[in-house]
């Protein structure tokens, strides 16, 4: 997605077919459907310079114009939540996002998230379409943890969404999967899309999948379980809760998609993870060009304190079972 005061985009040939006004969503950061389909009725979206309806079915290279990005009307307030700031700038802030903590307001989730916390710790805050608001770029389900990069202006927000749109953002992960991954590394190249069934859900079999690569290798070995470095190479949503689970082998207490894997594990390993309560999932590393300096930042956050405190009684376990 490039921009010089407005947005455009083209459609690729896995989203023919899809609603302009689901289009747009998915590809403008902090765009809700309902807000996209406005600006469409309003004549703000342009398919190849004509104003279209919301239910327009796209066409492999379509190309989609927005003049500008009013906000949606929301109210937003600073709240006092504990946060730890990795990096900030004048331009943009990348926090270690601690797990449980919501990105973004949304029904449900009306403040106490992300957005709150950094009105309150960063105060310079330009905002985003001339409202008081940090551009969230990129997202992290509400139970991993671990680096996020957040905009401070509109400039940072369109070149940032610029470099996630041109895949040339590093995003690597921690994941601690169960069983025994036999090979040191690997890659999983299947399309992912929303679940035929379950809306809730992502699936490799939907019915509208857009291409997603995950490249990992195997960091550490336990009983019964594997601790993976991973690549993310696209950015599709739950992408590798689904690709692990694809591989049969399913992120450790993923409530989602973790099928019958983890009823076969040792009553030792058992015990370790029963208490766990979310995927054990942790964003790394971000690696990306600063749009203000242009230079290359590469920002690690420390993983939380209960993948760490699961980890060291796995280790504790392998050595018990050496000797």
């Amino acid at each position: 997605m490039k921009t010089n005061d407005l947005f455009t985009c083209c459609a690729r040939a896995e989203e023919e077919g899809w609603r302009l006004d689901v289009f747009v969503a998915a590809r403008i950061p902090d765009m809700s459907r309902s807000h996209a389909g406005s600006l469409i009725r309003n004549g703000r979206i342009r398919v190849d310079g004509m104003p279209k309806r919301p239910s327009y079915r796209m066409r492999a290279d379509d190309r989609v114009t927005v003049d500008d990005l009013p906000p949606e009307p929301v109210e937003l307030r600073p709240e006092p939540i504990s946060l730890e700031i990795l990096y900030q700038d004048q331009d943009l802030v990348l926090v270690n996002k601690p797990p449980g903590l919501v990105v973004h307001p949304a029904p449900g989730h009306e403040d106490g998230t992300l957005v709150n916390a950094l009105l309150y710790h960063c105060p310079d805050i330009d905002g985003i379409g001339g409202e008081l608001r940090p551009g969230i770029v990129h997202r992290l389900d509400r139970d991993t943890s671990g680096v996020l990069v957040a905009a401070k202006n509109d400039r940072t927000l369109a070149a940032l969404a610029g470099q996630f749109e041109n895949r040339t953002v590093r995003k690597t992960y921690l994941a601690l999967v169960v069983g025994d991954v036999s090979d040191d590394s690997g890659s999983v190249s299947l399309p992912i899309g929303r679940h035929p069934k379950d809306r809730k859900k992502m699936s490799i079999a939907s019915h509208r999948p857009r291409d997603a690569r995950t490249d990992w290798r195997v960091t550490e070995r336990f009983q019964n379980v594997t601790l993976l470095e991973v690549d993310l190479r696209t950015g599709r949503t739950h992408q590798i809760r689904v690709h692990c689970a694809a591989m049969h082998h399913p992120v450790v207490g993923d409530p989602v998609y973790t099928g019958k894997q983890a009823r076969r594990l040792e009553p030792a390993v058992r015990t370790l993870i029963e208490p766990i309560r979310r995927q054990m999932l942790h964003a790394l590393s971000l690696e990306f060009e600063h749009p203000g300096t242009g230079k290359k930042m590469m920002i690690e956050a420390n993983m939380p304190e209960d993948m760490a405190v699961l980890l060291e009684g796995l280790r504790e376990l392998s050595t018990q079972e050496r000797t």
